[in-house]
């Protein structure tokens, strides 16, 4: 969406439905947890990954409909680097989770959270230079809006920090 900002209400469209395809897939995680006595890691453990992650997907959605609301016309440099960023961490998030099936070799999981933690560190000096740069102009209602998209982007950058955080945490425990 942020590469080619063409058609943006339908691209924001396709986004509330993978928004609620996760919140559909994080509902029938807690249903099975609930009917489930034996779980390869802790039920706990589970359930804060699963909303972990549908956090992600909500932010991510967030992001969306305000570039859809709040008319921007196009995106910026700010932007496409922080959504490179935050598919990179999802990337990374992907790895790690894979790795949870094999828990014998949990610094592999760790090395990915890490990732995503550094990733995410860089996030928020992209946001700093950018608010930065937006606070040089005289445009207050632009302002405002970039200054709520660039802030939703970062924030989703903290809820995939988040998510390596449980993530990380599951290595420990099973190390």
């Amino acid at each position: 969406m942020t590469e080619n900002f063409d058609d943006i209400k339908n691209q924001c469209h396709k986004m509330k439905t993978y928004e609620h395809a996760g919140d559909d897939i994080t509902h029938s995680i807690y249903q099975l947890l609930n009917k489930s006595f034996i779980t390869p890691i802790e039920p706990e453990e589970i359930s804060r990954l699963a909303s972990g992650l549908d956090d992600i997907i909500d932010s991510i959605d967030d992001t969306a409909r305000k570039m859809f609301f709040y008319d921007i016309g196009s995106t910026d440099k700010y932007m496409l680097e922080s959504t490179k960023l935050i598919h990179m961490q999802a990337e990374e998030l992907e790895k790690a989770v894979l790795e949870i099936r094999n828990l014998k070799n949990p610094k592999k999981i760790e090395e990915h959270c890490i990732e995503v933690n550094r990733l995410e560190n860089l996030a928020d000096d992209i946001l700093a230079i950018a608010l930065q740069e937006l606070f040089r102009t005289n445009d207050a209602i632009r302002i405002v809006k970039l200054k709520d998209i660039y802030e939703t982007l970062e924030a989703t950058t903290d809820r995939c920090e988040d998510v390596a955080n449980v993530l990380g945490d599951i290595a420990i425990k099973h190390t």
